[in-house]
């Protein structure tokens, strides 16, 4: 008799034993999930706090996809709460500028980012005021500032922002990192590569 309860008993422990794992699955499960809800919360914290930097109505939009290649880099949102885009609305994320809408739609809208080749977008140091366009390149996640003379005062890790020029985007936003300065033997102007401050491409939801 002591050999069945025994015997019982372990099965019993296995049964228990089984549950438990499945149980610990079940709360892994839902652990992950919230840490994920609170990286959502994050982001939206970090969008909204951003926008205090606008004294316009700035929106959230959800991002739906991502188009990144060395010819074409744009975003597609979602309109969420009845919010409505229009042609050349200025769109970022917590930490800089992404880009612009490009394309309305019924339903969704697209926005060509500030690193496609054929964007360009007036910018100055925060540094000096020095007046710059920064324009997409054929890399990945790098802009590029064009007709900056030789003799100018920039350097490595100068903040880039929007200079406000052109009312499309508001001034004093950042846009990147100085990265790189070459000088160019024969030619008039530097070679000066940026590294945008926003998560170009990397982002879920981005203000508009």
């Amino acid at each position: 008799a002591g050999g069945i309860n025994n015997i019982k008993s372990r099965s019993g422990l296995i049964d228990e034993n089984k549950k438990l794992r499945t149980e610990n699955v079940r709360l892994s499960q839902r652990a992950l999930r919230f840490r994920a809800l609170e990286r959502e919360n994050q982001r939206l914290r970090e969008l909204l706090d951003s926008a205090t930097i606008f004294e316009e109505h700035v929106v959230v939009a959800d991002v739906l996809a991502v188009t990144n290649t060395p010819s074409k880099r744009q975003l597609v949102l979602d309109p969420k709460r009845g919010s409505k885009f229009f042609l050349g609305q200025p769109i970022v994320d917590a930490y800089g500028v992404i880009g612009q809408v490009s394309e309305v739609g019924p339903f969704s809208a697209t926005a060509i980012l500030i690193t496609d080749p054929s964007h360009s977008l007036p910018v100055s140091l925060n540094r000096n005021g020095l007046r710059a366009v920064a324009v997409g390149t054929d890399e990945r996640d790098i802009l590029k500032l064009s007709y900056i003379p030789t003799h100018a005062d920039i350097e490595i890790g100068d903040l880039v922002i929007t200079s406000g020029l052109g009312s499309r985007f508001p001034s004093g936003y950042p846009v990147g990192i100085i990265k790189n300065v070459r000088n160019i033997p024969g030619e008039l102007f530097l070679e000066v590569e940026v590294e945008p401050s926003g998560r170009i491409g990397r982002t879920r939801q981005v203000l508009l």
